[in-house]
């Protein structure tokens, strides 16, 4: 019996219409495996474009107009050093073996808080599509959600889960992204399948970022509608 973490975020707008789930999951025993790659990668990233250790790779703040996350201003100036960035970060991501990434997602006409309802529905259903997966193959997950728990719909997502038959055990698990770098690659890729599935003329840089570069190491080959 395996155990499976499953570091998740949710990406998407009720303006869109698009709500998406991603994640990137790691057995519990090649956890430092997964791991050591990506603080490999945030150090060279450190020593060659002066961003921090530190700094949080959110992707919607670090592709956005204000951000200025290196502490060379030069660098800051250029925003094809940034697509450079995500590309080498996907890269690391797809080139772990022991890792492995997944997305969903719905695209729905309703907004504001019937958007919330459908966002909480797809996150149930992709809860027990996993849970289905690991209780096939005699394996246990554990999701760690970006977040503070404040929203309870995750909760009652796996609380609808019999306790007799269920493979992914407890709650959610809630951890900041900005303290988390787990968490921050979920980020990465739910950013990436987002923008995959919208195709934003103004942001037509990442439209093939997914299928360029995540691809390969999601079992699916991209993201699934649920």
């Amino acid at each position: 019996m395996a155990t499976r973490l499953f570091y998740m975020d949710d990406s998407g707008h009720h303006d869109t219409g698009w709500a998406v789930y991603a994640w990137v999951e790691v057995d519990v025993t090649e956890w430092r495996d997964g791991l050591r790659p990506w603080l490999d990668f945030r150090r060279r990233l450190d020593e060659a474009s002066r961003i921090p250790v530190t700094y949080e790779l959110h992707m919607t703040r670090f592709l956005g107009t204000s951000e200025r996350p290196s502490r060379d201003p030069e660098w800051n100036t250029t925003y094809e050093n940034r697509w450079a960035v995500v590309a080498d970060a996907l890269d690391v991501v797809a080139a772990t073996p022991c890792l492995s990434v997944g997305a969903v997602h719905r695209h729905t006409e309703e907004r504001r808080k019937s958007y919330r309802r459908e966002q909480a529905d797809l996150y149930r259903r992709l809860v027990g599509r996993l849970d289905d997966r690991l209780t096939a193959a005699g394996d246990i997950g554990i999701i760690v959600m970006d977040g503070d728990g404040t929203d309870e719909s995750y909760v009652t997502a796996h609380r609808e889960l019999k306790l007799a038959t269920r493979s992914i055990i407890e709650d959610p698990l809630f951890q900041n992204s900005h303290r988390n770098q787990w968490v921050q690659i979920a980020d990465l890729v739910a950013y990436t399948a987002y923008q995959s599935l919208l195709r934003a003329p103004a942001k037509r840089f990442a439209w093939d970022w997914y299928a360029d570069h995540l691809a390969t190491t999601d079992p699916e080959g991209g993201p699934q509608a649920l």
